[in-house]
């Protein structure tokens, strides 16, 4: 089942603001029970942490930024 266009707006939201800080909080944690490695090793981890996360919800962040493509076109108006 597909989630409607409103659906995923709000489930974006959802993610972006409760569970993306979430995830950096847990990645962070993480990285410090195991020691502070090097910069690079460091760096690699959050970039790849941060590619890995989003994977999962490509299909609900994919067209949020479009106009809701349900939405029914208005009739456009020549005021002038």
């Amino acid at each position: 089942m597909a989630l409607s266009y409103k659906a995923r707006r709000r489930w974006s939201l959802i993610i972006l603001l409760v569970g993306l800080p979430a995830y950096i909080v847990a990645c962070v944690t993480v990285l410090n029970w195991l020691g502070r490695p090097s910069l690079w090793v460091e760096l690699a981890v959050y970039v790849g942490l941060g590619i890995v996360w989003a994977l999962p919800f490509r299909a609900v962040f994919r067209g949020i930024g479009r106009e809701d493509p349900d939405k029914a076109p208005e009739d456009e108006r020549d005021d002038g």
